[in-house]
């Protein structure tokens, strides 16, 4: 079939014409993202916050499939309190990341995000808790709304480190939609030195009112290669800095250790005392009652698992544990009975009598 000279160039025309308005569209859309707009946005937030965040090259946009940022070189700095903010040790480092938005944001609406990915991201437990250490008991911190994340955070092959030593390894982390007053749901996986698989299942409905953010419903079910599980419920409550209060209780069950009655508390910092965690373990054999400042007990439960040799120490804080057995590694200690900071006896006291500890098992 020939096609008349006449009706070809009038197809030509209209198809350059569609052209040229697709490829207007596209330009529009593309401005439309903005991203100095939406990275300006994560920086102000992060600052508001006590820290810093970088990015080693300029946030590019992308519109298929959909609408997104896509993120190189992530650092979250925390700022010495007290130094003229200078930059300290990174908080968190990812090798890149992406930020999905939806079409009514480009045209002007609220900035929301869809949905957040992170790669490879590491966490350094000690930058994390000289940055807490740092933070004002009554920090204004609390953000005035929840952020809205449509479908979620996602993020892959991350790890936990503390004194250069990787703590967890292998980090995955799924949530559920972010949004006042619903139910926000949370998974995560990883692996600790030795390879032993964790999970952590958190569901909590979040929301702010007179500048409390408020935590309800909370629940927590932690699990160890399935021999151990913990679960709690409770609430939380958290007003800015180091000013945050929670209660949970619940079970902690062991395949071959028994069931026992646990809880855990936050009392919020003052001007002399640091954020404290309560824990208490009841069951059978076994007794634990212990305050502690929080990334403290990270750093003394790293130390018993550390696969190169436990290091035996009390636990940091006031309280007392006792043990009928207790298995670190190839350790193996039967009648450990610690007291540390206000609950230890006084010099003049008889000491109790000491654990009695098993060589190594083959």
């Amino acid at each position: 079939m020939i096609v008349p000279r006449p009706l070809r160039l009038v197809l030509v025309i209209i198809a350059s014409v569609l052209g040229g308005v697709v490829l207007t569209v596209l330009a529009a859309l593309y401005l439309l993202l903005q991203p100095d707009r939406f990275t300006a946005m994560l920086k102000e937030q992060a600052s508001n916050a006590g820290l810093q965040l970088t990015l080693s090259s300029p946030a590019s946009p992308t519109l298929f499939p959909r609408p997104a940022l896509h993120l190189e070189g992530i650092t979250l700095i925390a700022r010495e309190a007290g130094a003229g903010g200078t930059p300290a040790m990174p908080i968190l480092q990812a090798a890149n990341g992406r930020l999905v938005l939806p079409w009514h944001t480009l045209f002007g609406g609220p900035m929301v995000i869809s949905r957040m990915q992170i790669n490879s991201p590491r966490v350094d437990l000690d930058a994390l808790q000289a940055w807490l250490m740092s933070l004002p008991p009554q920090s204004a911190a609390v953000p005035g709304q929840i952020p809205s994340i449509a479908t979620g955070v996602r993020i892959r092959n991350g790890s936990v480190v503390e004194n250069n030593n990787e703590w967890l390894s292998d980090v995955s982390l799924d949530t559920g939609r972010l949004a006042a007053g619903q139910r926000f749901g949370v998974k995560l996986s990883g692996k600790e030195p030795d390879g032993t698989p964790l999970q952590l299942q958190l569901a909590v409905v979040p929301s702010i009112a007179n500048g409390v953010l408020m935590l309800d419903d909370i629940a927590v079910h932690a699990a160890d290669n399935s021999t151990t599980v913990l679960y709690l419920t409770g609430h939380a409550h958290w007003m800015g800095g180091a000013n945050v209060a929670m209660q949970l209780q619940g079970r902690f069950n062991e395949a071959e250790g028994g069931h026992y009655d646990a809880s855990a508390s936050l009392t919020p910092a003052g001007e002399n005392n640091p954020l404290l965690l309560h824990l208490k373990l009841l069951g059978k054999d076994n007794h634990v009652d212990l305050e502690l400042p929080p990334l403290a007990l990270a750093q003394w439960w790293n130390q018993l698992a550390n696969p190169a040799g436990p290091q035996l120490s009390a636990p940091p804080g006031n309280g007392q544990l006792e043990m009928a057995t207790l298995d670190i590694g190839n350790v193996h200690i039967e009648g450990l009975s610690v007291q540390t900071g206000n609950a230890a006896p006084a010099a003049a006291t008889s000491a109790p009598a000491p654990a009695k500890a098993i060589a190594p098992q083959p």
